[in-house]
């Protein structure tokens, strides 16, 4: 039998690999993608809302291409019927080749949605052949997982930039209908977790103990001062606070470059934010159970615009304001390093519910709902080294100009957490599902 132009003949076992098994679980990744973007429709999935985002139409073609290129093109014979998706949906990866402009990726309207459905119908069939005729490799293998990861990155970076796009759109389009939340109140005052000082261990075991990106790797020993670190992240009642007293207002408490972002781009909220003056209030308003009042603060969320809510963590925010709401709290970001000494053991909640997609209220000892900005800088552990081939430019070329954020997001698929995680994004980037906790 042929398919995609590979020959699964004459089947080769990989030794100690359970080829149904991993079939199981590449098809699970793959649905889970497909079921996200059938939410969206054909004109949901082209535009491009900023060069930061990219649009659904290309985050499920790169997905497929990455498959296709690194574990399909790995096998003889193989060659891919449409060479011009190559130019089209390589990200960044100069090894391979040119590639259609990061900017330039909304104009790209051929293939159609629908081609691009049988794009991945096509791969997705040569992949499953390829795996239970036994012909993938050990290498192959662990691309096949690589990839399977970067699936998972892709479904929330799709998640992300939909939200993105519908907040453009004046009449507030709804993702995911959802009733609305009991009303939860906000936590008290913050509790503290002592972290002592001595030498710790940190970063990923090697990958026979499970998977990790080559940025969490190799696990090595740091030296963690005396500190505490909070135990639950900062809400959005904390947050109106520091909005309260001036937090936007008051230069002392701002990095240079924060205060700049603060007047070019006339932050006084968090992303998505608005104050309601009763003239103009989006009809969604109205799935949160009731509209918002005059003068009440209300957040674009996947399930339409709705008031924010005190009890749950603040969210879209930039590394910027979360360094200066802990200045004004007379405390500090963790570094990465605390975070995972202090998160340790801690319980991983608030992960991807497609029926939700936004965060619950935060709790006491536990991780996820919005991923966490830290002080530290992206840079790489002592003796990192990178995946071979193309694939190592997936992680290492980025560190520069970018900080850690540590946990996951409502928007993380289940799964994909891990405390040894290390998210990266620039200081003002503010439509990535980014909260805070502190330290001190």
């Amino acid at each position: 039998m042929t398919v995609g132009d590979v020959t699964t003949e004459g089947p080769q076992t990989v030794p100690g690999r359970s080829a149904g098994a991993a079939v199981e679980k590449y098809l699970h990744v793959r649905r889970l993608t497909d079921l996200l973007a059938s939410r969206l429709s054909a004109e949901d999935q082209v535009p491009q809302s900023m060069t930061a985002a990219s649009p659904a139409a290309w985050h499920r073609a790169h997905t497929t291409w990455f498959f296709e290129e690194f574990v399909l093109g790995r096998l003889p014979g193989y060659s891919s019927p449409e060479p011009v998706f190559r130019f089209l949906f390589n990200s960044y990866y100069e090894a391979v080749g040119p590639r259609q402009p990061r900017p330039q990726r909304g104009l790209i309207t051929r293939p159609s949605v629908a081609e691009i459905g049988d794009f991945r119908a096509r791969v997705d069939d040569a992949v499953v052949a390829a795996l239970e005729a036994g012909r993938v490799d050990d290498r192959g293998l662990e691309l096949l997982e690589l990839g399977r990861h970067h699936e998972q990155q892709h479904q929330e970076l799709m998640l992300m930039d939909a939200k993105h796009l519908f907040s453009h759109n004046p009449t507030d389009p709804v993702y995911v209908h959802r009733s609305a939340d009991p009303v939860a109140a906000a936590p008290g005052e913050t509790d503290w977790l002592v972290v002592v000082e001595g030498v710790a261990q940190v970063g990923a075991l090697d990958p026979a103990d499970g998977f990790s990106y080559d940025n969490e790797r190799p696990r090595h020993r740091v030296w963690i001062p005396d500190g505490q670190v909070a135990t639950r992240q900062v809400t959005v009642a904390d947050w109106k606070e520091f909005m309260a007293d001036g937090g936007y207002a008051r230069p002392e408490l701002w990095l240079s470059d924060g205060w700049a972002a603060v007047q070019d781009e006339g932050w006084d909220a968090p992303g998505y934010w608005r104050r309601e003056d009763g003239v103009g209030v989006s009809a969604s308003a109205g799935t949160a159970g009731a509209p918002a009042a005059d003068g009440e603060w209300t957040t674009f969320t996947l399930s339409g615009r709705r008031p924010v809510v005190d009890a749950e963590p603040v969210c879209h925010v930039s590394f910027y304001e979360a360094d200066a709401y802990a200045r004004w709290a007379g405390a500090r970001l963790p570094t990465e390093f605390e975070w995972e000494v202090a998160t340790a053991g801690w319980e991983i909640r608030d992960e991807l519910d497609p029926d939700r997609c936004h965060p619950q209220p935060a709790t006491d000892r536990t991780i996820g709902g919005v991923w966490e900005w830290t002080a530290s800088a992206y840079l790489p552990y002592p003796g990192f080294v990178t995946e071979e081939g193309a694939a190592g430019e997936y992680n290492g070329k980025f560190m520069s100009d970018q900080h850690v954020l540590r946990g996951g997001s409502a928007l993380t698929p289940a799964g994909h957490t891990r405390p040894t995680y290390r998210n990266f994004f620039p200081a003002s980037s503010r439509w990535a599902a980014t909260g805070l906790r502190l330290a001190r």
